[in-house]
């Protein structure tokens, strides 16, 4: 059952197509199930405050949902920037809505974007400085997987390189620690093979260390801002899963995890 569980349209800054054909793309692609987790935050100066305007996703999310009744299992998403920041305001927008599943993601630190907080710093410093971020996000956020847990070298990748996991080995195995206390997931997310980089997010080490500190919650996203890239990487990620060992992918629903067996 191919599953994508991270999906963006025009309801997000950064994308500009429309419920409607993301759906259409992912029955076309054999998809069974779709979360779309629109960008958003509370914090003011950065690209994602308040854009989305939650009746017309709401809206459209309803109009999908009969549009493709019997075809297409569709949930209601967001992925927070530094939701550990300004939590009481988030809180307080996020209980007036019925959300199935929230993904919490650094694509900030401070007001600076991750491809200006990089600059003038050197490899080691850039990912570790990203990685602190990270892990405040663990530990004081309230969220249900952390997206993309290196995104960093996204943006890094051809400037600065790829990191060195031992050289973070420290603030990663506490950051994964906490994730695993806390009952959150991580997101093996695709887009990563997208890119420069050429691999996903995270890396197989990464996945391998959480793994083998007990965590098991895992969610797979796509990361789509088009239709062509709804589900793309979905069975590679699978098989990296059960390389590593992981028994179950999980979907969401109502903010509660339900486990697949794959």
């Amino acid at each position: 059952m191919i599953i994508d569980y991270h999906v963006h349209t025009n309801n997000s800054f950064d994308c500009k197509s429309c419920m409607e054909d993301m759906c259409a793309s992912a029955f076309e692609k054999g998809v069974r199930e779709i979360c779309f987790t629109e960008h958003f935050s509370v914090r003011k100066g950065i690209p994602t405050y308040n854009y989305i305007d939650f009746e017309e996703y709401f809206s459209s999310i309803d109009k999908c949902t009969k549009d493709f009744k019997d075809k297409l299992i569709i949930k209601a998403g967001l992925e927070v920037c530094e939701p550990h920041l300004e939590k009481n305001k988030l809180s307080s927008v996020l209980n007036k809505y019925d959300f199935d599943f929230i993904l919490g993601s650094v694509h900030n630190i401070l007001y600076d974007k991750l491809r200006n907080f990089i600059k003038e710093k050197n490899n080691i410093d850039a990912y570790e400085g990203y990685f602190k971020e990270v892990y405040a996000l663990a530990r004081y956020s309230e969220i249900d997987v952390l997206a993309h847990f290196d995104l960093l070298k996204l943006y890094a990748f051809d400037t600065h390189g790829n990191y060195i996991l031992n050289n973070h080995k420290e603030i990663i195995y506490e950051t994964l620690k906490i994730l695993v206390d806390r009952n959150i997931g991580i997101e093996i997310n695709t887009s990563g093979a997208r890119s420069s980089a050429n691999e996903f997010f995270p890396s197989f080490d990464i996945l391998t260390l959480y793994k083998d500190l007990g965590g098991e919650i895992i969610t797979i996203g796509s990361d789509a801002h088009r239709p062509q890239d709804i589900a793309e990487g979905f069975y590679d990620a699978v098989n990296l899963l059960k390389s590593i060992g992981f028994k179950y992918i999980f979907t969401y629903s109502h903010r509660k995890a339900h486990a697949i067996k794959i």
